[in-house]
């Protein structure tokens, strides 16, 4: 694989990680975890704390997007010029049937 994409991939997972936590501090009342902090209420105040948290997980969300989408293009075929919808048919051998000796009685009638 690409150097690149290993890297872009690692950083998708970090931000994955980090969008997790920062929206598992939030809460929609304003009662999350966030409210927790004493010490950045008191500097910032309760609202702007959650503003803070809400243009950071917007800010990830966008990242990962964007990196998603730069990583499907670090890939690439090389200038193979590969075409995945053609169908690949392979040649499949008939099964072989037991075929049945010629009956050597005669039928008397």
């Amino acid at each position: 694989m690409n150097v690149l994409f290993t890297v872009l991939t690692v950083l998708v997972l970090i931000a994955s990680v980090l969008i997790t936590l920062i929206v598992l501090l939030q809460n929609g009342k304003g009662g999350g975890l966030a409210s927790n902090f004493v010490a950045g209420n008191q500097t910032f105040g309760v609202r702007q704390t959650a503003d803070i948290l809400e243009k950071i997980t917007w800010g990830l969300v966008v990242f990962i997007f964007v990196v998603s989408i730069v990583t499907t293009f670090t890939l690439g075929n090389n200038g193979r010029g590969v075409d995945y919808t053609e169908k690949i048919e392979m040649e499949v051998p008939a099964p072989e049937f037991p075929v049945a000796a010629p009956s050597t009685e005669t039928s008397a009638e």
